[in-house]
């Protein structure tokens, strides 16, 4: 109710000032208690999470609000995506609401403070529990792309539940490159390395997050690729440069489009990446869901966990309560004692 009284004036705002007051609001705010196992605990790639819900990278960017984010109900929260070094990120403009579509066009470029405050923030929160993921990623102008990765990996890896690796944004030039195959197996070789040198009371799972925008060749190398090297998941997927038919007068910006006209896109990727790995590896489904229904759509379809971002925008901070009540009903409604169960199922 107060979202829905406060988001007029939050509209008002340019879409990155209302993302820095969202934040600086969450570092404020009493913090609600993160959530517990029920009905969709689920485990994957070794970790057990209370819901399959998740806060998507591009939101916390700078690991400042993990703890409050699992107050509002996600079942796990990724931050990031961070660099070795800090970064400004593209010119602003760069991050613009298409309100008639319910969709985000971003350009934000990687913009973060760098590995060793996110560090220290991440490390600060030692033993308040919960799933954290880290989405690791590198500076625009490094000179050796995947020794980014393999640092990046030694700082977070004794701090992370889990490694996201995003070679799939596309405002870093470049940066999708990394997604062909001779590169992928090079770069996933030298993070697999790195975390196999940090200590600690464990190796968190190496999850990769991976682009829309893929032929069929690059999701099936990809699939063998992820499998054979034992990655614990693939996120599918990062935002798209595609441009379906839109209706806000802002969707000719350049960028990487989120939000419900990726709905479809995330969905049937997600379906190609089941099929290529043929169950083999864990799914993540990313990309226009905003509802339940769409959710379970996502889970149904082969995905083991969900995550959002830019419904939250719309949609407001009791976002993900709101799809964990629904996806219990549905799973009920449809006869499934868990989530695993239904992974797959459509």
């Amino acid at each position: 109710m107060l979202f829905r009284f406060l988001r007029p004036f939050l509209y008002c705002l340019s879409a990155e000032r209302a993302h820095r007051m969202a934040i600086t609001a969450l570092k404020t705010l009493p913090a609600g208690r993160p959530a517990t196992a029920g009905p969709l605990a689920t485990n994957v790639a070794g970790l057990a999470f209370p819901n399959p819900v998740g806060m998507a990278a591009g939101f916390d960017k700078d690991g400042e609000v993990p703890d409050a984010l699992l107050g509002l109900g996600f079942g796990f929260a990724e931050v990031g995506s961070i660099t070795p070094l800090p970064q400004a990120g593209n010119p602003q403009p760069r991050l613009f609401r298409l309100t008639e579509d319910r969709a985000v066009i971003n350009r934000m470029g990687f913009n973060n403070g760098g590995a060793q405050a996110a560090a220290a923030r991440l490390a600060a929160r030692s033993g308040y529990g919960g799933i954290v993921g880290i989405n690791i990623g590198a500076n625009k102008d490094a000179a050796d792309r995947i020794a980014d990765y393999a640092t990046m990996t030694r700082i977070m890896a004794p701090l992370a539940s889990y490694l996201a690796v995003n070679i799939s944004s596309p405002n870093t030039p470049g940066l999708r490159a990394l997604q062909d195959e001779s590169a992928l197996t090079g770069l996933l070789d030298a993070v697999l390395e790195a975390r196999g040198e940090t200590t600690g009371p464990g190796q968190p799972p190496v999850f990769l997050k991976v682009a829309p925008d893929l032929e069929p060749a690059d999701i099936d190398a990809i699939a063998r690729i992820a499998v054979d090297k034992g990655l614990g998941a693939l996120i599918v997927s990062n935002t798209t440069i595609s441009r379906p038919p839109l209706q806000s007068p802002l969707c000719d910006e350049t960028g990487g489009l989120s939000g419900a006209p990726l709905r479809d896109l995330a969905q049937q990727r997600l379906r190609d990446f089941r099929k290529a790995t043929g169950g083999a590896i864990p799914l993540i489904g990313v990309g226009g869901i905003a509802t339940a229904e769409d959710a379970w759509a996502r889970i149904r379809a082969g995905a083991s966990l969900v995550q959002l971002y830019s419904a939250m925008v719309y949609e407001g901070p009791g976002i993900a309560k709101n799809i964990v009540r629904g996806l219990e009903i549905l799973m009920r409604r449809d006869g499934f004692a868990t989530i695993a169960d239904a992974v797959g199922s459509e």
